[in-house]
C-alpha cells in the first residue's frame, strides 16, 4: 500500500547547488531554490477569511456599526 502513494512532485528550475556545479551564472538564477518567497495559497486565503469575517460581521451588526459611526461623527462635529 505504501508503495501506491506518491511522493511530492517534483520541483521546476535547478537547486543552487546544481547550478553552482553546472557553471551556471548564479546572477541569472538568483530566484532559484528561495525559501523566502511566501506561500501565495496561504495569503490568498487569509484574505479571503479576511473579507469574510467583515462580510459576517457587517451583515449582523451592520445598524449598530452605523450608528456608532454617527454618533461619533457628531461627537466630532460638536453636535453630539
Amino acid at each position: 500500500m505504501l508503495g501506491l502513494i506518491p511522493g511530492p512532485p517534483p520541483r521546476g528550475g535547478n537547486t543552487t547547488t546544481e547550478v553552482a556545479e553546472t557553471g551556471i551564472d548564479a546572477k541569472l538564477t538568483a530566484d532559484v531554490d528561495r525559501p523566502d518567497r511566501g506561500d501565495v495559497p496561504g495569503w490568498v486565503l487569509i484574505t479571503l477569511m479576511t473579507a469574510g469575517l467583515v462580510v459576517a460581521l457587517w451583515a449582523l451588526a451592520g445598524e449598530a456599526f452605523t450608528s456608532m459611526f454617527q454618533d461619533a461623527m457628531n461627537k466630532v462635529r460638536g453636535a453630539g
